[in-house]
């Protein structure tokens, strides 16, 4: 009688100090749960690992049994890409260490934790990183993709304040990554996802910032093609401090909202000024109100960083139907401008949206070759989301972001930021690294060639000469 996948690893892996988890154990239901709740995989094997080694096990069991292998870190990834049918997921969550170093001003976060845990304990110094919209995104996810957020225009991506990683590569050996050591895996995961290893540590730097102004100004949503053609023209020359990402959405049904706006669709701008002066953020953001008609709402107010980030938590909890479509833009015409306004008036449920994120300033420092993230002279990163928390309007949001982005598509730069895509295809994969693909090929060959790290926005090894 042959035994599961899950009492093998139990015979094999008798160093491992973390959980070994398989179908017939009582949290398995949890374990295998994932952000999107339309995803519905069953691993094998869940092995929360509280240590590198236990990721050196977890690993090689899953390449000598020939068996799927999965990463994840904090399980956002739209695609569930931090999950598998009848294989291997190594979970990440137990590796929760946050260690700042606020004289050197850098922080070492395990492969675990969040974005959230890293704020608070960086905070705490008057210190950030780049690192989303979203505070339970997982570090890793986030950061191997390249990393976009609220602090882009100032301090860049996050993959432009990776110092250093720790690796657990396909042969189970550990190595560090950082400009002086595996300067090739250090060039590749700094937006090449997680094709060359599994992450066990990251060191970032860190920058001044402590206090923000930050909130959102909304417009009806009948105002579209003019607040968009206004943000269109506005953003790329405000200065660096200040951030803002435009959105079609639906205003929040809870305080701090005004109750006569509840559920009204709006079009609207998220701002995130570094620093607590508020006449200079409002001087900062004066040329794009004093462009447009009064808002319904406008509210910047000064708040520690943390909670900016911690501000759409609540309204995307665990559990919903999420479906993703994204795009790299460089112009936005005005035929584009109205069909954003046409999708963005027909938004399906009050949680789905349209985000458009400013790629500039900082960004624009480095070039395309830099780094595995190729598109830095992109001015724009749209995203689509369809969400809800009734799994029988799965369907209905996903047809809405599948019509939002065939229309848009045309308009776009050829490829998406990698977080913010779905399943689509090796072609697609390929659009989104362009020239940096095949050195990313050749370095997936050389570190890991029978492509086991393959659950991912893969890069298929180049074939050897």
């Amino acid at each position: 009688m042959s035994i599961t996948p899950a009492q093998a690893a139990r015979q094999e892996l008798t160093g491992f100090k973390g959980q070994l988890i398989g179908p017939d154990d009582s949290g398995y239901q949890e374990a295998r749960a994932v952000y999107n709740a339309m995803i519905d995989r069953r691993p094998a094997l869940v092995a929360r690992c509280a240590s590198a080694e236990d990721v050196t096990h977890a690993v090689g069991f899953a390449r000598d049994h020939g068996l799927p292998l999965a990463v994840r870190g904090g399980g956002h990834h739209g695609a569930g890409l931090g999950t598998c049918d009848d294989g291997v997921v190594v979970d990440l969550s137990p590796l929760k260490d946050v260690e700042v170093d606020p004289r050197a001003r850098t922080v070492r976060v395990g492969g675990g934790c969040v974005w959230g845990e890293v704020d608070q304990a960086t905070n705490a110094h008057g210190l950030a990183t780049p690192s989303g919209i979203i505070s339970t995104t997982g570090v890793g996810g986030l950061t191997l993709g390249g990393g976009l957020g609220h602090l882009t225009r100032k301090c860049g991506l996050t993959i432009d304040n990776l110092l250093a990683a720790d690796l657990v590569l396909a042969d189970g050996g550990h190595v560090r990554a950082s400009a002086d050591e595996n300067t090739d895996l250090y060039w590749a995961i700094r937006g090449g996802g997680g094709n060359f290893g599994v992450v066990t540590s990251f060191t970032f730097r860190l920058h001044e910032v402590s206090t923000v102004v930050a909130g959102p100004t909304f417009w009806p949503v009948e105002l579209g093609p003019e607040v968009l053609a206004a943000y269109r023209d506005f953003i790329p020359h405000a200065p660096r401090d200040l951030n803002a990402f435009f959105l079609y959405g639906s205003v929040p049904p809870a305080p701090p909202f005004p109750e006569e706006l509840h559920l009204r669709k709006v079009c609207g701008v998220v701002w995130c000024r570094i620093g607590d002066d508020t006449d200079a953020a409002a001087r900062d953001m004066a040329p794009l109100l004093d462009a447009l008609p009064e808002p319904l709402l406008h509210g910047p107010a000064p708040m520690p960083h943390p909670a900016i980030q911690t501000a759409f938590d609540a309204l995307y909890p665990p559990g919903d139907q999420w479906y993703w479509r994204a795009d790299f833009v460089d112009e936005i015409p005005a035929d584009a401008v109205g069909l954003h306004a046409k999708f963005g008036a027909e938004l399906p449920t009050w949680k789905s949206t349209m985000h458009l994120y400013p790629i500039d300033g900082a960004v624009h420092d480095h070039a395309p070759t830099d780094t595995a993230w190729s598109y830095r002279e992109a001015r724009w990163a749209s995203v689509y989301a369809g969400v809800d928390s009734d799994a029988s309007n799965a369907d209905l949001v996903k047809r809405w972001t599948v019509d939002y982005f065939d229309a848009l598509h045309p308009y776009s730069a050829g490829g998406a930021y990698v977080n913010m895509m779905m399943d689509e295809g090796q072609e697609r994969v390929r659009a989104s690294y362009r020239d940096n693909y095949a050195r990313l090929a050749r370095i997936k060959a050389d570190r890991d060639p029978r492509n086991l790290f393959r659950l991912n926005q893969n890069i298929e090894p180049a074939v050897r000469p």
